[in-house]
C-alpha cells in the first residue's frame, strides 16, 4: 500500500470546511469555497486532500461533496468527534506503520530523533518536521498518540492501546 504524507492541516479546519459543507447542501464548487471561505488555493486543496483521506468527502469534477461520515462527525459531540477522526485514521499507512513501530519499541514510545527517521524512511521526500508536528497535533486530538514535550518522546495513548499499558 502506498503511504500518503498527512497535509498540513489541522483538525479544526477539517471540521470547518465539512461544516461549511453541510450549510450549502452538503456541496461547493472548489472555486467558489476558495472564494467564500479566503483560503489561499494550496492551503485549501490540502484542506480537502485530509478531508478526503479521513473519508469524510470527496471531489467528484470539481466540486467537494460531504460524505456521510463527515456530516456524522460534524453532527456529533467533541468526545464522539475524536473516536471518529481516531478510527480514520487508523486507516490511513502511514499512521498504521507509525503505532506498529511504537508498539514494537521499548515501552511502546519513541524518542523525537527515531520518529523523524523512521517518517524520512517512509517519506523520504517530505518536509518531516512538518509532517511529524501534524502528526503529533492530529494524534494528540484524537487521543491516538500523545507527546511529551519535556523528554520529546511520542507514545500510544493506553486509551486507545489498552494492550500496550
Amino acid at each position: 500500500m502506498q503511504i500518503e504524507p498527512l497535509p498540513e492541516v489541522s483538525a479544526s479546519e477539517v471540521i470547518g470546511l465539512l461544516e461549511y459543507l453541510d450549510d450549502e447542501h452538503g456541496k461547493e464548487d472548489i472555486y467558489k469555497l476558495a472564494e467564500a471561505i479566503q483560503y489561499e488555493s494550496g492551503e485549501l486543496l490540502s484542506i480537502i486532500k485530509m478531508a478526503e483521506m479521513l473519508r469524510f468527502a470527496e471531489t467528484p469534477g470539481g466540486d467537494v461533496v460531504i460524505l456521510d461520515l463527515g456530516k456524522k462527525l460534524i453532527k456529533s459531540r467533541i468526545g464522539q468527534r475524536k473516536l471518529i477522526i481516531r478510527d480514520q485514521l487508523k486507516n490511513l499507512e502511514l499512521i498504521q506503520r507509525l503505532v506498529k513501530a511504537l508498539q514494537n519499541s521499548e515501552e511502546g514510545r519513541l524518542d523525537r530523533e527515531s520518529t523523524l527517521e523512521e517518517l524520512s524512511r517512509f517519506l523520504p521526500h517530505e518536509n518531516i518536521e512538518g509532517l511529524f508536528k501534524t502528526i503529533v497535533n492530529w494524534g494528540r486530538y484524537a487521543e491516538l498518540l500523545g507527546y511529551n514535550d519535556d523528554t520529546q518522546t511520542l507514545y500510544l495513548d493506553e486509551e486507545s492501546f489498552p494492550s500496550c499499558a
